[in-house]
């Protein structure tokens, strides 16, 4: 609506740049009662730190940075983001596609992205792809239409790979899965390596029978695990039988039970079992004990994740460590180098991962 002044002259014709400074006014004002010069007020910082705290700028000490935040939420100063949004050309959306909400392993990694996120003014929208290529593309549609400013994906290499060609000019990084050769940032552990570190720990326990209990190859991490497992066995002088090793379709509990139970029907039957995932290996100690076996003096299990639930089960669960928290903030932080200067080669990380030594290993 057009202001006049009090003579009542013509409102002059909107220009281009008047509309974009109602536009930038309107976004620093709040939905509520309180201004952005009453956040810096009571932050005690200018109007100018706590506009570039909202919109996610690096050159703001932490302590400040916790400063306007605390004093935002404070006051329930509120961004109009449609406002914003119409200057900027940004959403400040950033997705994360999660194969399977239903595992504990994806909840810290999900904390993390949206620790960092939120630290630089974004918000973070959990997709379930379920490990569905035609999901996945949905939300890649979301990008190319600008819906989102970019997104990290924890979904299968496979899907990865087939997107790949068609994505690569998109704003996304890997995050546990990844491929290299798609030429996107990762974030990521040597799963090869940690998973010959779980075999050789077996190995110098004395046991010769290792059973592996996988995931589903069509992950990266799978094929990872199966041959860093396999290699350390036969750097021990041992051929693994083939009917040691079981591909499951699902990391749930029930799923590591029944696994374990068929294994023990065997006439030479395992006495350790390395699982993929601690969710499979929680369910091998209790198919085990449905079959009257005791862990770790009938059977040594040794599982890989270190979720909170690994700690807390009887016996507490031998595993390999992920850091699942850093694994979500590196991650975002490489999404966010590459928001912030899309030309720049951001690389990959591999971050370390650790042997945890419980009572059933």
């Amino acid at each position: 609506m057009s202001r006049t002044s009090s003579k009542s002259s013509p409102a002059a014709p909107a220009t281009a740049s008047g509309a974009a400074s109602e536009v930038a006014g309107a976004s620093l004002r709040a939905a509520g009662d309180i201004s952005i010069a009453g956040v810096a007020q009571q932050a005690g910082v200018s109007v100018a730190t706590v506009s570039r705290v909202l919109n996610g700028h690096e050159n703001v000490r932490a302590a400040t940075r916790d400063k306007v935040l605390a004093a935002i939420d404070a006051s329930g100063y509120r961004v109009n983001e449609l406002a914003r949004n119409l200057r900027t050309a940004e959403s400040r959306l950033l997705l994360t596609m999660v194969p399977d909400f239903g595992n504990p392993f994806y909840a810290e990694i999900v904390r993390g992205i949206d620790s960092v996120a939120r630290q630089h003014g974004y918000f973070m929208l959990l997709c379930d792809t379920g490990a569905d290529p035609g999901r996945e593309r949905s939300y890649f549609d979301m990008l190319r239409r600008r819906r989102a400013d970019g997104a990290i994906c924890l979904d299968p290499d496979t899907i990865q790979q087939a997107l790949g060609e068609a994505s690569q000019a998109l704003p996304w990084v890997a995050c546990c899965e990844f491929d290299p050769a798609v030429g996107v940032p990762y974030a990521g552990i040597d799963n090869y390596r940690a998973a010959g570190d779980a075999v050789r720990h077996l190995l110098a326990r004395g046991h010769r029978r290792i059973g592996l209990i996988n995931s589903d190859v069509g992950y990266l991490y799978a094929r990872q695990r199966q041959q860093g497992y396999l290699d350390a066995l036969a750097e021990a002088g041992i051929a693994p039988d083939p009917r040691w090793r079981m591909n499951l379709n699902s990391l749930d509990y029930e799923a590591g039970a029944s696994a374990a139970v068929t294994l023990m029907q065997q006439p030479a039957a395992p006495s350790a079992i390395f699982a993929v995932s601690d969710t499979l290996a929680i369910g091998v100690i209790h198919g085990l004990r449905s079959v009257g076996k005791r862990v770790p003096d009938d059977v040594a299990v040794v599982g890989f994740d270190d979720i909170s639930l690994a700690a807390q089960i009887d016996p507490p669960l031998t595993t390999i460590a992920q850091p699942m928290r850093e694994l979500g903030e590196t991650a975002a932080r490489l999404l966010l180098q590459r928001l912030a200067n899309p030309q720049a080669s951001v690389p990959g990380v591999l971050l370390p991962h650790r042997l945890v030594i419980r009572g059933s290993a």
